[in-house]
């Protein structure tokens, strides 16, 4: 039978594609016409466009379909107009796992973030069961991904949809084309150009672990509850010393306050109107770096046998392949 993949050109969504290939899935990738396909060059796939805002475009998609892995979202922390990402987020979503199940799909797995969950004012890692709300989500792309779990979930409780939510942290690694904003990070050091930084905490996961992550979840997980998907919690600055140190560079030491950095977010986000080009930082951005995103992925080992990698493994195979590809 054949297996959907929504994003599957994307970053996660092709390691993804790559695991079940390997696990002899008959594996179809939806892609919006026109995007980037280079990560599927080469692969055994059935590929089809479409786009969640077009509904008729979606139900050709899952026909024929025995299982779904939802990966695709509108992923930008700046957007001049930001409806459209909601329609794909929220109701692309629903639409889609609502056509998936009208098609006889018999699992399903949807891609949310860590963006969705909340955060300890301690700095103490959060897990699924941490408080949070609406009001918490920074940022339209925070709002759009929050809302839409909320629609997944509705959907697995009203009418009994076979859906497992996943939430990975930030995954790094090879085949990082764009690059994601944590691959621009890794390239803008090696090349100098990050001075200074902030005092910030990620979680950094290595992609291939997120994509196994997602295969164990179809295998094991329970609809309707959601599972972390992270590896390891670091500040900005021990991430800037192990890009660093592998490269050969000095680790930049000076530490700049958030408030120092908004009104360059601001001009940034003014330009970027004029120009249309996406602006190198965001307001936005700055405020969610005011806090540290650190998580638990514990649920996900002890339930699901997910087994993250270290982080500067992680962050070896991401400068290895930026190298390797001309990034820097």
């Amino acid at each position: 039978m054949t297996t959907l993949v929504t994003g599957g050109n994307g970053f996660v969504g092709s390691a993804l594609v790559r695991l079940l290939l390997e696990q002899d899935h008959q594996v179809r990738v939806l892609a919006r016409p026109g995007s980037d396909r280079r990560n599927l060059e080469r692969l055994d796939i059935d590929l089809v466009e479409g786009d969640l805002t077009d509904a008729a475009s979606l139900q050709r998609a899952v026909k024929g379909c025995s299982h779904l892995f939802h990966v695709a979202a509108d992923y930008r922390l700046w957007i001049p107009d930001p409806e459209r990402m909601y329609k794909t987020n929220v109701d692309g979503s629903r639409d889609l796992l609502r056509a998936a199940a009208d098609a006889g799909v018999g699992r399903m797995v949807y891609t949310s973030s860590v963006a969705t969950l909340g955060i300890n004012r301690d700095r103490g890692p959060a897990d699924e069961t941490t408080p949070v709300s609406l009001a918490d989500m920074v940022g339209h792309y925070k709002r759009s991904k929050f809302l839409a779990e909320q629609a997944v979930l509705e959907l697995v409780q009203e009418q009994g949809l076979p859906v497992v939510i996943v939430n990975p942290s930030t995954p790094i690694g090879p085949r990082d084309v764009k690059p994601t904003p944590t691959g621009r990070i890794i390239v803008d050091a090696l090349r100098g150009k990050i001075p200074a930084y902030v005092d910030t905490g990620l979680n950094i996961a290595h992609v291939d672990d997120v994509a196994a992550g997602h295969l164990l979840a179809f295998e094991r997980g329970e609809p309707g509850r959601r599972y972390i998907l992270g590896g390891e919690n670091l500040s900005l600055q021990a991430i800037l010393g192990i890009i660093c140190d592998y490269a050969d560079l000095a680790p930049p030491r000076l530490r700049l306050p958030h408030n120092a950095v908004y009104p360059f977010a601001w001009l940034a986000e003014q330009w970027a109107r004029v120009s249309g080009k996406e602006p190198f930082a965001t307001v936005d951005g700055v405020k969610m770096a005011k806090k540290f995103m650190y998580f638990s992925s514990a649920l996900a080992q002890q339930t699901l046998g997910y087994e993250p990698r270290p982080a500067r493994l992680a962050i070896k195979d991401a400068i290895d392949w930026f190298r390797e590809n001309g990034y820097c």
